[in-house]
């Protein structure tokens, strides 16, 4: 009988912030995709809401908290340094607001065999849904715009469901703590000659009210944020 869970030696990173609506049936939905001695690995950034209560209640499974609020890119950085020290081959990403189904996890990672990060994408195929237009549109500029950068065809710069290799990992130098983390991490995956592919996944918005924090709300604003970070990371050499 196949197996069709993630083998050891990987760890399921899943960045959290107030999500006490989503938190348990996230993670124990992913638990059906992993062994028992793969990890999973929940970072709490810094919630206000019952996240934190709930994530105890939750059994096999390691959590790190932040004491505040510290950015979902810096959350991201943290479990990657974790995965770098504790030995690990692989790291999966999957945000917790039910965006992604975890039952891609296994189907994308094997074929890491074969690239550096596999990125999975909301627009490699048709969807019924369609997503909040001012989201689209950013993407969509930012997203060409990382392509004539790098070359790469890739079309989602923004989905939180990923698998790296930590070899790979290891070569980045990343900073940016904030939502524009991935564009740091594009550019230099490039500079690294990091080998890419897209997998197509489902495009799902269970909360369309949800907003970016601050002055990311405003589109203009959100994308000169992302273009600021693409135009310092190309100075950096």
């Amino acid at each position: 009988m196949t197996d069709y869970r993630l083998p050891k030696n990987n760890l399921v990173l899943i960045p959290i912030y107030n999500e006490a609506k989503y938190v348990i049936g996230v993670i124990e939905e992913v638990k059906k995709y992993v062994c028992e001695s793969s990890v999973i690995l929940a970072i709490d950034d810094g919630s206000t809401d019952d996240t934190p209560k709930l994530l105890k209640e939750i059994e096999n499974i390691e959590i790190m908290t932040h004491d505040r609020n510290m950015g979902y890119g810096q959350t991201l950085i943290d479990g990657f340094n974790y995965a770098i020290e504790k030995g690990y081959e692989n790291v999966i990403t999957i945000d917790c607001d039910w965006q992604h189904e975890p039952a891609h996890i296994m189907e994308f990672c094997d074929q890491l065999d074969d690239y550096d990060i596999i990125s999975c994408s909301r627009y490699l195929r048709l969807s019924h849904e369609d997503p909040p237009p001012d989201r689209m549109a950013v993407n969509q500029k930012i997203t060409r715009r990382i392509n004539e950068i790098t070359g790469f065809d890739i079309t989602d710069s923004f989905c939180g469901f990923k698998a790296y290799s930590v070899d790979s990992l290891k070569k980045l130098k990343l900073t940016e703590i904030n939502y524009g983390m991935p564009l740091q991490l594009w550019i230099q995956a490039w500079k690294h000659g990091l080998k890419i592919k897209e997998f197509p996944i489902g495009l799902i918005y269970f909360d369309r009210t949800r907003q970016f924090p601050g002055d990311l709300k405003n589109s203009e604003k959100r994308l000169k944020y992302y273009n600021d970070i693409i135009d310092r990371e190309l100075a950096n050499g």
